[in-house]
Order: C-alpha cells, then sequence, then structure tokens
C-alpha cells in the first residue's frame, strides 16, 4: 500500500502541516488583502471596507478548514475562483463530466495556456459537476516564499522539483511520477498535469510523450507493464480555452527572445496579469477516459491526448478570425459575424510585426490543430 508519508516533500499537506499552514496564512491578513486587491482593486472607500470585510470572511472561512479538499472547496472554488470569474470571464463553461465517475480517480492531462488558471478551473468545473475534486503538479519555480507555498500545498498541490541537477531531477520526476500512479490506484486521489513542461506559447497544444514514460518507468521496477500502467492511470485529456489571453503579446514577445533572457519575477508577472486580466468566455472541455482500448507506447498515448484536446478544443470568434486573418481567407467568416474585429487587432497595434504576427498565429493555431485531426478522420 502507498506510504504517503514518504512524499511528505511533495505532496499536499495533511493533518497537522494543514492547521499549522492555516495559522501561517491567517497571520498575513495583509497578504490576502493585497491578493484581493490585485483581482480587484479598490477605488472608493467603500470598495475599501468591502475590501476589509473579505479578508475578514476569509480569515473566519480558514477557522473551520483541517483538510486541503475543505481548503479547495471553501476557500478557492467557493470564494476565489467565483470571483476571479466574475471580474474577468464572461462566461464559464463546462462539458463532458457527465461521462466521469464520481467515485474514481483520474489523471486529468490538459493543454497549459495559464500558469496556474488552467488546473484551477479545471476544479472548479469538478465541483460544479459535483466530481472528485484533484491534486495538482505545479513546479517548484512558482513557490516563491512560504505563504506562497502554504496556499498551493492548501490547494491540494504537488510540487514539481525542476531547480535539480539532471541525475537527481531524473530521479525526482520517477519519484513523481510514482507518486501520480499510487495516489490514483491505491488512494483513489484525482491528479492533474500539464501535457507538457511551460505554457503553450504559440497555441499549439501537443503532449510530451516523456511525461507517459516516465508514469511507466516509475512502476516497471514492480513488474507492472506499460499498458496495465495506462490502464491504472485513468487518464482523461482536458481541453481548456480561453477566448482572450490576457498575456497574448507577452507570450508572443518572450516567445521571440532568448530563453536565457528570461527576466526576474517574470513568472510572478504572468500569474497576476492572467489571473486579472479580461478573458472572455472560458470552456473547459472533459474527453474520455484511456480506458477503452490497449496502449503499448508513450507515443500511442500522446497522440490520443492531443487528438481528443484538439478537436475538444472551444473555438472561439477570436481563434476563427485569426486563422482568416492571417491567411487572408473568409473560410470561416459566417463563425465571426459578431465579432469586432478592429477592436481585437487594436489590442497589438503598437507592437512590433512579429509579435503581433505571432500573437493573431497563437490565436489561429488552434484551427489549424483542429482542422489536422478532422483531416485524419476523413
Amino acid at each position: 500500500m502507498m506510504d504517503i508519508n514518504s512524499y511528505r516533500d511533495i505532496a499536499p499537506y495533511r493533518g497537522q502541516d494543514v492547521l499549522d499552514a492555516v495559522a501561517r496564512v491567517k497571520a498575513h491578513e495583509k497578504a490576502i488583502g493585497q491578493f484581493l486587491g490585485m483581482l480587484d482593486p479598490p477605488r472608493t472607500n467603500d470598495e475599501r471596507l468591502a475590501l476589509e470585510e473579505s479578508v475578514k470572511h476569509i480569515v473566519s472561512l480558514l477557522d473551520h478548514i483541517t483538510t486541503y479538499e475543505e481548503f479547495q472547496r471553501t476557500i478557492t472554488a467557493g470564494f476565489f475562483l467565483p470571483k476571479i470569474v466574475e471580474k474577468s470571464v464572461t462566461a464559464f463553461t463546462h462539458s463532458g463530466a457527465e461521462n466521469l465517475k464520481n467515485d474514481r480517480a483520474y489523471l486529468y492531462i490538459s493543454n497549459h495556456r495559464d500558469i496556474i488558471l488552467d488546473c484551477a478551473l479545471i476544479d472548479l468545473a469538478l465541483a460544479q459537476a459535483d466530481q472528485m475534486l484533484m491534486e495538482m503538479a505545479i513546479g517548484d519555480n512558482l513557490l516563491t516564499n512560504q505563504f506562497v507555498t502554504d496556499l498551493f500545498k492548501l490547494n491540494g498541490g504537488v510540487v514539481v522539483k525542476r531547480t535539480l541537477p539532471l541525475k537527481e531531477k531524473y530521479l525526482e520526476s520517477l519519484r513523481l511520477s510514482a507518486y501520480f500512479v499510487e495516489s490514483i490506484s491505491e488512494r483513489n486521489q484525482s491528479i492533474w498535469v500539464a501535457q507538457k513542461s511551460g505554457r503553450s506559447k504559440d497555441g499549439i497544444d501537443t503532449t510530451n510523450p516523456a511525461i507517459i514514460k516516465m508514469l511507466h518507468l516509475s512502476q516497471k521496477m514492480k513488474g507492472i507493464g506499460f499498458s496495465e500502467v495506462i490502464k491504472r492511470s485513468h487518464i482523461v485529456p482536458v481541453a481548456v480555452s480561453y477566448e482572450y489571453d490576457p498575456l497574448d503579446v507577452n507570450k508572443a514577445a518572450e516567445q521571440l527572445r532568448s530563453q536565457s533572457d528570461k527576466r526576474p519575477y517574470e513568472d510572478v508577472i504572468s500569474m497576476s496579469k492572467g489571473l486579472k486580466g479580461f478573458k472572455g468566455r472560458i470552456h473547459i472541455s472533459f474527453g474520455t477516459p484511456l480506458t477503452d482500448r490497449r496502449y503499448d507506447t508513450p507515443e500511442e498515448v500522446a497522440n490520443e491526448i492531443d487528438r481528443q484536446i484538439q478537436l475538444n478544443y472551444k473555438l472561439w470568434p477570436t481563434n476563427y478570425f485569426a486563422y482568416d486573418y492571417v491567411n487572408n481567407t473568409t473560410i470561416f467568416a459566417d463563425r465571426y459575424t459578431d465579432f469586432n474585429d478592429e477592436a481585437f487587432l487594436r489590442r497589438f497595434r503598437f507592437r512590433r510585426e512579429e509579435v503581433r504576427d505571432f500573437a493573431l498565429n497563437m490565436y489561429a493555431n488552434p484551427v489549424r490543430s483542429f482542422l489536422s485531426q478532422q483531416a485524419r478522420i476523413s
């Protein structure tokens, strides 16, 4: 049986660790207020008073938190995410959850567009669908201080150690993968992981087969074959679709410069802008579990995840218009008849041509991926 204590350094808080973390968070009311203020900056005295009341309300809710699952449902899905949706989203929808069993754990593998919102919004969709919530794999590069670490690990965060020497990093990846498989098959606990390391900045959502390979290698010493590991993992592909990406220009600029030029606190800035920036409509689409047939290679699994994500991705007028615009066609003109294309293009009006073109292609690429998958079917 799984020894959960052997994973204490990477697993979400449990037991006394939850109570200790809650006490630390409560001691930082100012930080809670700053976070709420970042989402919705108060402009009047009444709004400042309302913010103070919200902080007091959160602190009172924390008094009753004894598990990370309670933190997820009460604080994150019950307070913070609805506020984010209210302030920066025009509609939040989801589909496919009816095909899942609410007493079964899954390994949710999704495309990755926002540093923290992707997994958080999937959890919100699961909560709304009365499904089991999930733990979430988060890179240790985001855990910038104790307060942030506490929030992540109180929210079901599983730490991915990225700042290790190569050999240690490989061994830690095996250990992390073992945690995934054992949590799902032995603890019946769902987990989320992105389909590849780092966000998709070009709008092309593809799965790194190495993630699937590591799941098997972590169980190989136990004599468990590849197809059996995939069956036990109950993999569910998930497509996360944003109508507008608050970081479209930032991602384009980042991608066009050398990775070695990454600026200090760039991830923190991206998290902040992703949380509060306007996103328009958001749709979460749950695919079907990869338990319907035998899979013999990581590439087969990765291809099926890609197929489901790219076909289930909700294409918005922003995507269809960008596709027609960059290709100088009107193929999808009927999909954006009421779309304000001039306002959309104004997002990029003061940007260098290569940044604008990259950002527009970022919106167009999900359409290309969808068409490519459809061509394979036909």
